[in-house]
Order: structure tokens, then C-alpha cells, then sequence
């Protein structure tokens, strides 16, 4: 099969011939259809994540079809559509994963990092971090509700029923909750960088009641603010611009440090948080409030070959939407 490989950090992604990988027991392999290209595969290529093991096909958006199952699985059979998520596997037996906070299991491998994904021809998945998905849809449509969609959601979870919200950064993750705001009837604000007009109007074409740069002030306080640009400096900006009692969550695996900040601005009750990873409580919600919605998503193809040409796109800030790999 072909595969985009990361081989070292700061390099480019070379293209491979591998063998095509047998499922273990409990697994199954999917053969891909579309892979999304999310800001975490850049910071694998940056390296960022310290725990990353090179070389890896990165990659974890990914919807596929199932033509092989190993034993011990009874769930996927061949031919179903599925999604494999950025969480690819865990212990299922410490604290966390007892009390479903498997995100934060300490032995957890994820998809793309510890395990190769969805940047190729087939992939193998623990089939318990796999969601059923609809065969009605194109995949490359369906593919950024697997992270984008799915860390935004357990973010959104995050503020508690907040009615004026705030979208720093205004990508992937950011456009599907616009319409997942605009579906329970929630004001959102968007907080794109500073002079990308473009952006700004994306924003309000899906309903934005206000959109500007993040260097801006909204024109009302927010009841609280997702983060999904991994810029350090917003922090403090966030906090300035939530009401009393309200919050600011980090949604990114990955983010600059933090400048130091007056302890007004974390005063009168604001509260400051991460979100780390998936569970798969989440997939169970999103997947069909998705459908509901339903979620459109706007996306930027490209060949599979063209991996390290979407992530550069992503970098510079020329995706509207999300950019999908399609095999």
C-alpha cells in the first residue's frame, strides 16, 4: 500500500510502499477513504508532541470501509463504514479509564503518534475506538467530525450551557461548532489573526454575531471562550474578555507557553482549563447531533500524494475549513 511517512521531525512526509498491515486480535483494518489533515499532525512534524515515535504515518480523521477483522470482534463486520479517532487505544483497567476518563489514561497510544494512520491506502484500528459511521455522505465531508468535531464538542461541554461563546481561532474545529451554536440558538463571537478579512466573513456567513481579529475585543462580554488557535498569548486576552464566573478552555493538544498575567483577569470565579484528547462518550453524543444539525463541513481536497502540500496550506492559514486527503 502507499503511505505518507513521517521519517524525522522538521522534514517533509516521504511517500512508501509498505505491506499491507493484518489486523490483531480485538483490531480490524479499514481501507481509507478520506483522512482529514488537523493542526496536530504539524506539531508531530514540528516535534512537538514528546511522545512521538518516528517514523510514523500520521493522520487521525479518518473514515474507511472495514475489509479485515481479526478475532474477537464482533461489532465491525466487512464492508461497514467507520471512523478511527485521534485516541486509539487504552489500558481499559487504571482509575481513568474505570471512571470514563479514558482520555486520560496514562498508557493511552493514539492514532498517528504511537500508532500509524490514516495518511495511506489501509490502516489497522483497536475496533473499540471505532465509530459506525452512515454509508450515506462523502467521506471527505464526514472526515474532520473525528477531532475537529469531536475535541470542539467535548470543549463546548466544557462551559456548561454558555450562551455568549467565543471561537479563537477560526478553523476545523471552529466551523462545525458555529453550527452546532447556531443549531441550540447560541450567540457566537469569532476571533480569527488579526487582518484575515476572509476568515472573518466564513465566520459570519455561518452566523457569527460578531467577527474580528484576536487582537480585537468583542463588542459584549462572553459567557466563555474555546481556544483552538495554539497561541499562549490568547489566553490572557480570553480571560479579559469573559464575564465574571465564566471559563476558557484550551482545546489543543499542543500550545506556545503562557505570558504571565494580572490575577484580575482569573479572578471573580473565571475559570481556566484544558481539554485533553477524546472519549468515546463523546463520538456516542457528537455523531448524531452532527447528523441532527446536520453539520456541513467545508473542506479542501487533495491526492494522497499531496500530503505535505495540505499541511503547508494548513500552516499558512489558506484552509477555509478543513483540508482531506483522499485516497
Amino acid at each position: 500500500m502507499r503511505a505518507m511517512v513521517l521519517e524525522a521531525v522538521g522534514e517533509p512526509l516521504v511517500e512508501r510502499r509498505r505491506e499491507l498491515p493484518t489486523p490483531g486480535a480485538g483490531e480490524v483494518r479499514l481501507a481509507i477513504e478520506a483522512c482529514a489533515v488537523c493542526r496536530t499532525d504539524l506539531h508531530l512534524q514540528d516535534g512537538d508532541l514528546e511522545q512521538a515515535e518516528l517514523p510514523r504515518v500520521p493522520g487521525h480523521q479518518i473514515v474507511g470501509r472495514v475489509d479485515a477483522v481479526g478475532d474477537d470482534v464482533e461489532a465491525l463486520e466487512p464492508g461497514r463504514r467507520a471512523g478511527v479517532p485521534w485516541l486509539g487505544w487504552t489500558c481499559g483497567e487504571c482509575r481513568f479509564c474505570e471512571s470514563g476518563r479514558e482520555n486520560l489514561c496514562r498508557r493511552a497510544e493514539f492514532t498517528g503518534c504511537q500508532r500509524d494512520g490514516g495518511f495511506a491506502e489501509a490502516v489497522v484500528a483497536d475496533a473499540r475506538y471505532c465509530f459506525e459511521l452512515p454509508d450515506e455522505g462523502e467521506a471527505a465531508e464526514l472526515a474532520p467530525l473525528l477531532c475537529g468535531g469531536l475535541i470542539g464538542y467535548r470543549a463546548l461541554r466544557m462551559l456548561d450551557g454558555a450562551e455568549r461563546v467565543g471561537l479563537y481561532g477560526f478553523g476545523s474545529a471552529a466551523h462545525m461548532l458555529a453550527q452546532v451554536l447556531e443549531h441550540r440558538g447560541s450567540e457566537f463571537y469569532a476571533f480569527t489573526r488579526p487582518g484575515d478579512e476572509a476568515g472573518q466573513e466564513f465566520a459570519r456567513s455561518l452566523g457569527a454575531s460578531w467577527a474580528g481579529g484576536s487582537d480585537e475585543e468583542p463588542p459584549e462580554r462572553l459567557d466563555g471562550a474555546l481556544l483552538f488557535a495554539p497561541v499562549g498569548d490568547l489566553v490572557p486576552a480570553a480571560l479579559g474578555a469573559v464575564r465574571p464566573g465564566g471559563s476558557v478552555v484550551c482545546a489543543g493538544i499542543h500550545m506556545s507557553d503562557i505570558p504571565s498575567f494580572p490575577y484580575r483577569l482569573l479572578w471573580e470565579e473565571r475559570v481556566l482549563r484544558s481539554v485533553a484528547n477524546l472519549t468515546r462518550r463523546d463520538g456516542e453524543e457528537f455523531l448524531p447531533l452532527a447528523a441532527e444539525v446536520p453539520i456541513r463541513t467545508r473542506v479542501t481536497t487533495y491526492p494522497l500524494e499531496e500530503a505535505n502540500r495540505a499541511m503547508d496550506d494548513l500552516r499558512e492559514g489558506r484552509i477555509e475549513g478543513s483540508a482531506v486527503l483522499v485516497t
